[in-house]
Order: structure tokens, then C-alpha cells, then sequence
């Protein structure tokens, strides 16, 4: 019978991958307290198994009267003395030495051999049973070893089983994750024997094996998919520095090149848009937007608003908060639908922002001002189109070096409609020119840019860079009218891009 567990315990370690030690030291556990159920057992003894015959042994420990002493005062001290349940202190029931403090006083300890005679049927009997339950143990034990680093890592399972409270999901042979409901997105559909992709949320020990909790909802599976379908990503070229998702409708992350010469926007969207297709399709249809990441803060919050235009933002440094100005017609754009585009872009960005159109923006600017404007950037002035004017304002103030729009500097408002009033009128010919250079920059400045963006797929085009070549034509014949105006007025800059 010894030769049998012998070559069963060596089997079941080999097969299963576990330490045949390690269930030696079980079988010895196990047979030490089968012996201690027997009639007449030794209070202390070992069981001893031969790890080449599969022999057994068991040894009655022989312990002096002062070092037992000894041994049951540490044991008392160490174990606790107070009741759970009312707080109270409480005498120790029996206690019990810890066989490895005989270990260390192995030299002041006899043994004797007290193997029972019919104690080989109850080893076969105890044997059978513990190795079963260490071998659980063990498989438990490994289970969790090898996912609990594994934390965030993408996994690819086949649904097995789908009901309103969860979804199970098997990673491999005997290795089941959840997908709770919560983890879940809305709309999602887990049919059985269904491949699914996800990432790993919280790996936990428990009684019946390691808990393993996977995620579709979590940001992290935006940056994992993307790492396995683009190159640059993997090899770090490209990192995703953030990601801003509402699971199941849209996402926005952004992106930043490594290296000199690669494109992190067109290295997600891949050659007409393959890359890009491919996560879209595993996320089910969720929409995505890369934004290029700006360390600046005003251009990069124009960027995550994209696919809205942007006029101009000003930003708050103290606050991060960001007041952006859209044209009238790309107000809702810019917003999205419930918020939804203003919610991301804020995610993503990290600041707070308050979208205005320009009408809007305009009303509040000539009621209290801004102070960003206050010293430089763009003129105030607000021609009798409604367009602001195209210059650039001079150092100190508002306004450009125009007279009659210095004039707007004594009067509360900064429509130049407002000074025929007090007779301040400007000359019709010039006012007629920068209203026409006015409407032909926001009719350039109307087409629609990429933005740096790309949606869905979208691949980036040209039109940016034609639109400020554009741009700078129209700001050169702004400042030609500026210069041709009478020569008590101070010329006027010519106007700079707007912010964005």
C-alpha cells in the first residue's frame, strides 16, 4: 500500500504541476491527526513518510517537563486572549505547540517509534482524501499566483454562461473570470460560446479559487485594444496619454508622438482607417475621436471639442477653467448630444469648460469684458456686419490702432455702429473694406477642418493647411487697408489666428 501512494502522489504532482514535497508534507499532516484519533495516541508525535520506500513512521515525542512549560507559556502569550464576540479576555482552551518549536529544540527532545499495527488502512484511507484537497489547494494556490499581477492586462475569453446578474466568461481549461453586470455595457449582448475581449479589474483569493473580475466599461480596454492593433503603440512611438469614454456611444483619447516623423493621430487610424475599424468593431460601434495632445491648454481643449469648429478659447489658469467661443452654428456640435462631446473633452482635458457662441459671447463682452484681452490679442471692435474686426489689438489695450476704434475705448460699448451717436462716425470707404475682409476670414475660417482629429476612422486631410494659407491672405489685405488709413491714426497690426 505505501509503494501505491508512493506512485499515486508522484503522478498527481506531475500531472498536476505541483511540488511532490509540498503533498508529501501534506499526507504527513493528515496522518498525524488520523493517529491523534486513535485510542491511547501520544499527546505530541510526528509522522514521518519516506519519500523513496513510501514507508511510515510515527514518532511520540518525548518532550522534558520544564521545556513543555516553556513551550505552553509562549504558546498562551502569542495566541489571543480576548473574545471576539464580547471583547473580554478569556483563558485559552488547550493549546496547542507549534510542531516547528519542537524543531527548534530538537536536541532536548526523544523520540520513540508508536506506529500503530493496522495504521496502513488508516493512511489509504486519509491519503485518498487529503491529497485530493491539497491538490484543489494547490491548483487554487497557482491560479492566483499567476493572475494577481495580471491586473489591467486584456484577455480574450468564450462566454459560457449569461444571465441578468452576470456573465461567465472561461480564459482557459478550469479558469473562469465574471463580468458583472456593472462591468457590462448597456446594449451588449453575450451569447453563448461567444469570443469577448476585456480587461482584468480584481483578482481576489477566496474559498473556491481565485476570484477573477474582468471589465468591458473600463477605460484601460480602449488603450489595450489600441495596443494590439497599432504598432507604435506597443513599442511605446506613440503613447495614449488619456482616455475619456461613455462605454457603448462615444470615446475620446489623446495621443502624443515619441518619436520624430511619426504621426500619432494617422498611426491609430492606420491606412484608410484599418486600425481604427478594428477597435470600433470589437467596442461594438462605439464611436472614437483621437485628439492630438497640446501642452498648451487653449489649443488642446480646442482639439477634444472636435468635430465642432472653434473661433477662440480663453483659458483660466487658476481655475482651469476654459471659456471657448464657437460660431453660432456649431454651438450644439460643440456640446453634443446631452453634453455628451463638452463631457469628454472636459475628461479629457482636465479642465473645466464653458462653451459660448460668438453672438453670446459677444453680448457678455461688450456688457463686462475680458480680461485675457484687456493688453493683447485680437480687436474688440464689433463691425456693423456683427464680425469683430480682423486686427490685431495694440499693446495695452483693447482695441487696434484704427481712431475710431480707439474712440470705443470711451463709451461702454464696442460696436463701431455706436459712435454715429457722438459723431465719431468712421470714413465709409474704410469701415466698407475691413467688414469685407471681416466676412471673407470667418468665410474661410467656416470650412471645415480636421481639427487633428479623426472619427471613426476618419483619415487626416490638407484642408488645415490650406485654411491658413488662406487665412494669411486675408489678415495681409486687412493690414493694407489698415495702413492706408489717414496718418494721425496709428496703424494697425495685422491680425493674428485666433486662438485656439
Amino acid at each position: 500500500m505505501s509503494r501505491e501512494i508512493l506512485e499515486a502522489t508522484r503522478a498527481l504532482a506531475a500531472e498536476k504541476g505541483i511540488p511532490a514535497d509540498k503533498l508529501f508534507v501534506a499526507l504527513e499532516d493528515a496522518l498525524l491527526s488520523a493517529y491523534k484519533k486513535q485510542p491511547g495516541s501520544a499527546k505530541y508525535a510526528r509522522v514521518e513518510i519516506d519519500h523513496d520506500t513510501g514507508d511510515f513512521k510515527v514518532f511520540e515525542l518525548i518532550i522534558p517537563e520544564r521545556l513543555e512549560a516553556q513551550l505552553i507559556v509562549e504558546t498562551i502569550d502569542e495566541e489571543t486572549t480576548v473574545d471576539p464576540e464580547t471583547g473580554e479576555m478569556r483563558e485559552p482552551e488547550e493549546p496547542e505547540i507549534d510542531p516547528v518549536k519542537f524543531e527548534q529544540y530538537r536536541d532536548q527532545i526523544d523520540e520513540r517509534d508508536v506506529t500503530p499495527d493496522d495504521f496502513g488502512r488508516i493512511a489509504a484511507q486519509t491519503a485518498k482524501q487529503v491529497i485530493l484537497q491539497r491538490i484543489r489547494e494547490a491548483e487554487r494556490d497557482m491560479m492566483f499566483e499567476e493572475y494577481q499581477d495580471r491586473v489591467g492586462e486584456l484577455i480574450t475569453g468564450i462566454v459560457q454562461q449569461s444571465d441578468s446578474r452576470y456573465t461567465l466568461v472561461q480564459l482557459r481549461e478550469r479558469v473562469e473570470a465574471l463580468l458583472p453586470k456593472s462591468e457590462q455595457v448597456d446594449g451588449e449582448r453575450y451569447d453563448h460560446s461567444q469570443r469577448v475581449k476585456a480587461v482584468i479589474k480584481e483578482v481576489s483569493a477566496s474559498t473556491k479559487g481565485p476570484s477573477i473580475i474582468v471589465s468591458r466599461r473600463d477605460p484601460e480596454l480602449i488603450k489595450k485594444l489600441f495596443e494590439l492593433e497599432v504598432p507604435e503603440v506597443a513599442d511605446g512611438l506613440v503613447e495614449i496619454t488619456n482616455v475619456a469614454r461613455e462605454p457603448g456611444y462615444r470615446s475620446k483619447i489623446a495621443v502624443v508622438s515619441h518619436a520624430s516623423g511619426v504621426d500619432p493621430v494617422g498611426a491609430c487610424v492606420g491606412p484608410r482607417g484599418s486600425r481604427v475599424r478594428m477597435v470600433v468593431s470589437e467596442l461594438r460601434g462605439e464611436k472614437i475621436d483621437i485628439i492630438p495632445y497640446n501642452d498648451e491648454p487653449a489649443r488642446f481643449v480646442a482639439k477634444a471639442l472636435s468635430p465642432a469648429r472653434v473661433r477662440e478659447v480663453l483659458v483660466d489658469d487658476d481655475n482651469r477653467q476654459a471659456t471657448v467661443v464657437v460660431p453660432d452654428d456649431q454651438l450644439s456640435l460643440a456640446i453634443g448630444r446631452e453634453g455628451q462631446n463638452a463631457r469628454l473633452a472636459a475628461r479629457l482635458t482636465g479642465w473645466r469648460i464653458d462653451i459660448r457662441s460668438e453672438t453670446e459671447f459677444s453680448e457678455e463682452e461688450a456688457q463686462q469684458g475680458y480680461e485675457e484681452e484687456e493688453s493683447s490679442g485680437r480687436c474688440a471692435a464689433v463691425l456693423a456686419n456683427g464680425r469683430r474686426c480682423p486686427n490685431a489689438s495694440l499693446p495695452g489695450s483693447r482695441y487696434c490702432g484704427l481712431e475710431s476704434h480707439q474712440a470705443l475705448a470711451n463709451i461702454d460699448t464696442d460696436r463701431v455702429a455706436d459712435l454715429a451717436r457722438i459723431g465719431e462716425q468712421p470714413p465709409p470707404e474704410q469701415e466698407a473694406a475691413l467688414e469685407e475682409i471681416a466676412d471673407e476670414l470667418a468665410a474661410k475660417q467656416g470650412e471645415p477642418p480636421t481639427n487633428g482629429a479623426a472619427e471613426e476612422g476618419s483619415e487626416p486631410g490638407e484642408e488645415e493647411a490650406e485654411l491658413d494659407d488662406e487665412a494669411v491672405g486675408v489678415e495681409a489685405e486687412a493690414e493694407r487697408v489698415v495702413e492706408q488709413q489717414p496718418a494721425e491714426a496709428a496703424p494697425g497690426e495685422a491680425a493674428e489666428e485666433p486662438r485656439s
